[in-house]
C-alpha cells in the first residue's frame, strides 16, 4: 500500500485464512490502511462466502470453483455451479462485495479442455458459463480475468472476451496480467507487452504484474506501464 497498491489480494484458500482475513482488515484499518481488499479463492465455496463479509472483491476460479464430480449433461452441470454459486451471490448482495471471476489458462477445467481444447477460447467460454450464471442470479457486480503466463494466449483472450461482451451487449470491467511472469527483466517485459497490447486497445481496468519477487516489487512496474501510456 505505501508503494502505492489501490487494491491489494490475498491468498485464503480454506475457512480458517477466510476467517483470518477479519483480523487483517482490522488491523490494517487501525493503521490507517483502508485500501480495498480482494480474498482469491480455489475449491471451496464455503470460504468464499464467507470472504464475502469480510472484503470487497472475491475472486473465484471457474476452473475448479465447483468441478469436483462433475455431471455430464448440461442442464445438471449449470444447476450444479447455481447450486455452489448461490451461497456466495446472496453474501455478495447483503454486503456491496464484488465477484472476479478468475479464468487461469493454466487451470482450465476438464470439461473445457474437453470442449475447446488448451485454447484462449476454453478460458474465455468458462467466463462466460459463470457470467450467465451470475446473471441468472440476478447480480452483475462483476470483474473478469483472464490470466495466462503465455503472453499471446492472455491478450488474445481478453480479445476475444471484449468481442464476445459487446456481441452479447453487457461489458464487465477487466482485471489484466501475465500470470506467473517470472522475475527480473524477463518478468517485467513479458508483463509490459501482455498489460500495454491490450491498454493500447483500450482494454482493461485494473492491472496486476505478477513478478516471482517481492510483491512489492511488482507495484513501480505496473505505475511504469500506465505512465507510458498516459505520457503518449
Amino acid at each position: 500500500i505505501e508503494n502505492g497498491c489501490e487494491i491489494v489480494r490475498f491468498t485464503a484458500p480454506n475457512i480458517k485464512e477466510a476467517e483470518n482475513l477479519a483480523n487483517i482488515k482490522s488491523e490494517l484499518l487501525k493503521r490507517g490502511f483502508n485500501t480495498p481488499f480482494v480474498a482469491d479463492i480455489h475449491y471451496t465455496p464455503k470460504a468464499a462466502e464467507l470472504a464475502a463479509k469480510l472484503v470487497e472483491k472475491v475472486r473465484i476460479n471457474p476452473g475448479n470453483f465447483a468441478e469436483k464430480n462433475m455431471p455430464e449433461n448440461e442442464v445438471e452441470v449449470r444447476e450444479k455451479i447455481v447450486n455452489a454459486v448461490s451461497p456466495l451471490i446472496r453474501a455478495c448482495k447483503e454486503n456491496n462485495t464484488v465477484v472476479r471471476i478468475g479464468v487461469n489458462h493454466g487451470s482450465l477445467s476438464d470439461r473445457m479442455m474437453q470442449k475447446y481444447g488448451d485454447t484462449a477460447l476454453g478460458m474465455v467460454e468458462s467466463a462466460i458459463e459463470y457470467i450467465d450464471v451470475c446473471e441468472q442470479l440476478k447480480f452483475e457486480d462483476i470483474v473478469i480475468s483472464l490470466k495466462s503466463s503465455n503472453v499471446s494466449t492472455m491478450v488474445y483472450a481478453n480479445r476475444l472476451m471484449m468481442a464476445k461482451m459487446l456481441e452479447r451487449g453487457k461489458v464487465y470491467p477487466l482485471h489484466l496480467g501475465v500470470t506467473e511472469a517470472g522475475e527480473g527483466e524477463d518478468g517485467r517485459i513479458k508483463s509490459a507487452i501482455g498489460i500495454g497490447a491490450l491498454l493500447e486497445d483500450g482494454i482493461g481496468d485494473t492491472i496486476r504484474v505478477s513478478l516471482t519477487e517481492a510483491p512489492e516489487e511488482e507495484i513501480p512496474v505496473a505505475k511504469k506501464i500506465l505512465d507510458a501510456l498516459i505520457n503518449r
